[in-house]
């Protein structure tokens, strides 16, 4: 099997709820293994969309991208592979990819919206600095076992969070005080 269709999430498969992510699934639910491109071509006829070249080139882009990404860096990085495609078509396919609920939008900044692979990923952690817009990247597992206990605390089932700490990098701080 191709690498790039690895990359899967679970789906419930229930009579009463066909499309709840297994995550969510009641006691006794059945979970099935499907193809992200599967999920994505699903959600395309559903929308009387067909699944175009274009749509398979952003996707796989995508799904080989490890970090939060704009239009620009994909199609940046489909031209470095020789794969064309209009800005247009790559902002159209972000926002089929978001309905699908395949990429999620990630504001780290108020001047530009990135996005992020949901399924299939670990959830991404930043801290940006307010004057610079640095970030940085916080892989740390007390937060997601923070997000577990909040969520056990409200009675909430976790399936996904981001978490983003705006503040002041270390060195910008001496700048003021000069």
């Amino acid at each position: 099997m191709d690498p790039k269709a690895q990359i899967q999430f679970r789906m419930m498969v229930d009579e009463q709820q066909p499309d709840v992510p297994s995550t969510l699934k009641p006691e006794g639910g059945l979970d099935v293994v499907m193809p992200l491109c599967a999920v994505f071509r699903k959600h395309l006829k559903s929308q009387d969309l067909k699944y175009t070249r274009e749509r398979a080139d952003i996707l796989d882009t995508i799904m080989e991208t490890d970090d939060v990404f704009d239009a620009d860096i994909i199609l940046d990085e489909m031209k470095k592979r020789g794969h064309g495609s209009s800005k247009a078509t790559v902002y159209r396919t972000l926002k089929l990819l978001q309905d699908a609920g395949i990429i999620t939008p990630v504001m780290l900044d108020a001047r530009q919206t990135y996005y992020h692979l949901v399924y299939g990923r670990e959830p991404l952690n930043f801290l940006v600095c307010l004057k610079t817009g640095e970030r940085v990247r916080i892989a740390d597992d007390r937060v997601q076992a923070l997000r577990d206990e909040i969520c056990k605390e409200n009675g909430w089932h976790p399936v996904a969070h981001r978490m983003v700490i705006y503040g002041i990098s270390p060195g910008e701080d001496e700048d003021d005080s000069a």
